[in-house]
């Protein structure tokens, strides 16, 4: 079984609709996919639509978190969609998400970048604005030459001159929310250290004491040396490992099925989930 548990679609900053990334999955070879889209879930009823047949998807989302101001991303699997304190929170992160995309505007026109509010929410469209939105306009503007470029000090990176902060969890919060709502989660890219700075890992041990289940350990972002710190320190905290491509279609470089995840974690993943399960691809009708 070839297995990515995380990938982004035009529901939050993808640029492959929900329908369009589960077709794509299938076609590359992959047999279980999650969507994961930044704070909301309302992808997944597309994707089960267009599900086709051989293809299993794993419902989910990337929920945005922070702890003494580093940004910590929390992957959530297999949890009810419904259940109202969760689903409060997501709604505040994505209500936050506009206003805090137009001060990053003001920051970069402040800057001297001749952005505009309006070219941000055209790139957005129908998806939840954020900041890959505002630096693909930056590549469009040539102001970097691609989107991991504007993720910098210089620009949008945490603590960057055009950052602007959000409403985000408390990652002990996000865990316990998800947990109440029969999920599982596991900690995203926890040593991405390109994307600004990482908690240590005795905050990682808090988080697996608190509930936390998994870190994903294969990633894009991961060079081997951090992949085996971090298998290494899942294994002394018991703690699941994934790999996952975290698939943005043409707005990163990465391709799905890039890295994936052991049928058995995946299988034990799905054992611990309550809230929802698994929807097993039948033929949806994109493919008549």
């Amino acid at each position: 079984m070839r297995i990515d548990l995380h990938t982004h679609s035009t529901a939050s900053d993808g640029t492959d609709t929900p329908a369009e990334l589960v077709l794509g999955a299938a076609a590359a070879g992959l047999d279980v996919v999650a969507l994961t889209d930044h704070d909301t879930t309302r992808g997944h009823a597309e994707a089960i639509a267009a599900l086709p047949e051989g293809l299993t998807l794993v419902t989910g989302a990337e929920l945005s978190c922070r702890i003494d101001g580093i940004g910590v991303h929390m992957l959530a699997y297999l949890f009810d969609p419904d259940e109202p304190e969760l689903a409060r929170e997501r709604e505040l992160v994505r209500d936050d998400r506009v206003p805090r995309a137009r001060a990053m505007v003001g920051k970069l026109q402040q800057l001297g970048v001749p952005v505009t509010w309006e070219q941000v929410a055209a790139i957005a469209g129908d998806g939840s604005v954020g900041r890959p939105h505002i630096a693909e306009a930056l590549v469009r503007l040539g102001v970097v030459a691609g989107v991991s470029d504007a993720f910098t000090p210089e620009w949008l990176a945490d603590g960057g001159r055009a950052y602007v902060e959000k409403h985000e969890l408390d990652p002990f919060t996000a865990i316990r929310l998800v947990k109440a709502a029969g999920g599982v989660t596991v900690f995203a890219h926890p040593g991405a250290v390109k994307r600004g700075r990482t908690v240590p890992e005795s905050v990682i041990a808090d988080l697996a004491a608190y509930g936390l289940d998994g870190i994903e350990t294969d990633h894009m972002d991961h060079d081997e040396p951090t992949r085996a710190r971090l298998r290494g320190l899942a294994a002394d905290l018991g703690l699941l490992t994934t790999g996952s491509s975290d698939y943005h279609g043409t707005r990163k470089t990465c391709r799905l099925g890039d890295y994936t995840t052991d049928p058995e974690i995946y299988g034990e993943i799905t054992r611990r989930a309550t809230g929802a399960f698994p929807v097993p691809g039948t033929g949806g009708p994109a493919q008549a």
